[in-house]
């Protein structure tokens, strides 16, 4: 960007001291800043033959004025000037809602081009713009901008054109030459204005592509140098483990790995060989054997000589992952201990004693691993179960309880390609897509209200067997703003329905964790035959008794949600079910349910999820991580970012980037952005 385009706005005709506060609301502060202000949407001004327009669409006719325009007043200070207008072969009506000036302006035979919503059944539009005369030849499409204060679009765009007829010329291009003409891309300065006033819809869309790929390949040189710089500089160990050993472990499992278990464990392997730190992500869905990879992972570390440290979110996790590794370590003579905040006193006093002189071999634990007073005598892997329930600083400091150990972070939450290499976008990616042989899948059923009396039969047939189940609702406590089945009430008509013959357990947020715990350890152990509950049984506990799930207003989550709370059942070795009680009103709910009933596999849902609901409300709007584009948009787009993320890998690791002239600017973009902050370039 030159000087002068990082001059105030001020500096523009027209833009005084307090338009400019307005525009700063906006994010415009510079020059530079207005003209990459872009139009989210484009109202289409081609004029349409009203056989092809939809009911309720915005359409653009040309028409001849056939009845005497009428006004009427109605109300206080309403009117409604109306008049026969026709157009082509269509005589329709079009009304102005309190604009009573325009019936001096229209006359019979006049020809005029109006816009407005089409409402087919009735043939009328109802208008927002007026011309006379056929239509001006100013462009088809007018760009719409999100706006604050008094600024108007017409304002905005005068102060844009001024922009670009005095500066256009001093836009400076990013993207090197030879990626343009590969993908045949406008120039930068071209494109940008093409976005602003478009002539053609080809124009547009060629303007569009242009910066979609900018925005992505950006967005990926910053992840991918974060990558190099973060493995370079990690200074990790190289873990030279015992393969003969790690063999003869991974012989003795109780069952085979898959082959998709079996390309992880490589992966994972050939990071702890090599000099660099390991900075991986693992997805599995709920059963897919991560727990067994994480073993194999951790086994591998202690022969090399080192210790292992598994970090997860809750107490009861904790407590089951130390049980099912202690039955896979153990027999080969690896010690693994437990650290939560409930092992207190002389228990606690001792462990952190065997831990610093390196007789413990694996600790798995809470956030309490990352105490102060919890030190390790040589930190050679570390394992983070559903990361994204940790904060990014308490990762950190769990990675520096040792010299620069490896780390891998799990997730049971299957997150879509497109979203795993723009939010992980400067770790690898590991993905177990494959079931163990031999595992049931849950049967899915979607149950109308209706039919709750069958459902609760079902249940108890289940019950009868000895099994357990979930009642799972949306919300707490009764809510005025959305009609859903509550915890609380669901939790006293179980309560009543069942009275003496089972016990009913209710589960919520506003629990203190403590008592969580308490209810979940319950459940586990049978003392609770069914447990109401909301989403927070989401991650984690392993009932292998429980068999049946039931889902109260199965619509209103998200798919990977639902996905996510049927994993809590088919844990064990009996059939399992999930019955999603709903009664969707769109169409959008009524696909969701479908979906669930069709496919088990969490990757082929999360890709659904994400097509259906978009990228914020995949993780949840401001704590993903995920950049805001401007133009590019990840779901659509998702073949340029994967385009872009293969171009940016591609060029961080060439020398030429690092040196050549026609990169500087690729080059100048990445030191503004902090990436390279103390980086000497060879």
């Amino acid at each position: 960007m030159t000087s002068l385009l990082k001059n105030n706005v001020q500096d523009l005709k027209g833009i005084g001291e307090e338009t400019a506060i307005q525009l700063g609301e906006m994010g415009i502060y510079t020059i530079n800043d207005l003209m990459e202000y872009v139009p989210y949407r484009y109202d289409d001004n081609r004029l349409k033959d009203l056989a092809e327009v939809e009911h309720d669409e915005r359409v653009t006719v040309e028409g001849k004025i056939h009845s005497e325009p009428s006004l009427m007043y109605y109300g206080k200070k309403k009117s409604r000037v109306t008049f026969r207008l026709l157009v082509g072969r269509y005589l329709i009506q079009v009304i102005f809602f309190n604009q009573p000036y325009l019936k001096k302006q229209m006359n019979l035979q006049d020809i005029v081009t109006i816009t407005g919503k089409w409402d087919k059944n009735r043939q009328t539009i109802t208008a927002q713009k007026f011309l006379k005369g056929p239509q001006q030849k100013s462009g088809d499409f007018d760009p719409v901008y999100s706006l604050k204060g008094s600024i108007t679009n017409h304002t905005l765009r005068k102060f844009i054109r001024n922009a670009f007829q005095l500066h256009q010329s001093k836009i400076v291009e990013i993207l090197p030459s030879n990626l343009r003409e590969q993908y045949k891309l406008m120039d930068r300065g071209q494109a940008l204005y093409h976005l602003h006033f478009p002539d053609t819809v080809d124009d547009m869309k060629q303007a569009r592509r242009r910066f979609v790929y900018e925005e992505f390949l950006l967005f990926q040189l910053k992840m991918q140098a974060l990558r190099k710089f973060e493995r370079e500089h990690s200074q990790g160990i190289s873990q030279k483990y015992d393969l003969e050993k790690v063999k003869t472990f991974i012989l003795k499992l109780p069952f085979p790995l898959t082959a998709a278990q079996k390309r992880v464990v490589n992966e994972i392997s050939a990071d702890m060989l090599s000099p660099y730190r390991m900075n991986r992500l693992l997805q599995g869905d709920v059963g897919s054997g991560k727990t067994v990879v994480a073993a194999i992972s951790l086994f591998s570390s202690v022969t090399a000589g080192y210790q292992g440290a598994l970090m997860v979110p809750t107490e009861i996790l904790a407590e089951q992952h130390a049980d099912s590794l202690n039955e896979l370590l153990e027999p080969a003579g690896l010690q693994v201990a437990l650290l939560t905040s409930s092992v207190k006193g002389k228990k606690r006093k001792a462990i952190l004693e065997r831990l610093v002189a390196g007789e413990i071999d694996i600790l798995i634990g809470t956030h309490a691993l990352i105490q102060e007073e919890v030190n390790f005598h040589n930190l050679g892997l570390v394992i983070t179960d559903e990361q994204h329930r940790f904060g990014v600083q308490q990762r950190r400091v769990l990675r520096e309880k040792g010299e620069s150990p490896d780390v891998l972070f799990m997730t049971a939450t299957p997150i879509p390609r497109t979203l795993a290499i723009t939010v992980f976008g400067e770790m690898d990616v590991s993905i177990i897509d494959e079931m163990p042989a031999g595992r049931k899948s849950i049967e899915t059923y979607w149950a109308k209200q209706d039919m709750l009396e069958r459902v609760l039969s079902f249940m108890e047939k289940e019950l009868a067997k000895g099994r357990q189940a979930y009642i799972i609702c949306p919300l707490i406590e009764e809510s005025d703003k959305l009609d859903v089945q509550n915890a609380i009430d669901v939790h006293s008509q179980f309560t009543h329905f069942f009275q003496d013959r089972y016990s009913v357990g209710l589960m919520h947020g506003r629990l203190h964790p403590d008592e969580k715990e308490t209810v979940m350890k319950a459940f586990s152990q049978n003392e609770l035959q069914v447990l109401v509950s909301t989403t927070v049984v989401e991650v984690g506990v392993n009932v292998p008794n429980a068999t049946l799930m039931i889902i109260y207003d199965a619509e209103r989550f998200g798919l990977s949600q639902l996905h996510q709370l049927r994993g809590r059942v088919g844990r064990g070795s009996e059939q399992s079910y999930c019955i999603l009680l709903a009664d969707p009103k769109t169409d959008v709910g009524k696909e969701r349910m479908s979906i669930m009933t069709e496919t088990n596999d969490g990757f082929v849902l999360s890709e659904k999820d994400l097509e259906l609901r978009g990228p914020g409300d995949f993780f949840g709007k401001k704590q993903s991580g995920l950049p805001d584009f401007k133009v590019a948009d990840m779901i659509h787009d998702y073949r340029a970012l994967e385009v872009a993320r293969d171009d940016a890998a591609q060029l961080i690791n060439t020398k030429q980037f690092w040196k050549d002239e026609e990169y500087q600017s690729l080059r100048n973009y990445l030191e503004s952005s902090g990436v390279m902050e103390g980086e000497k370039l060879d």
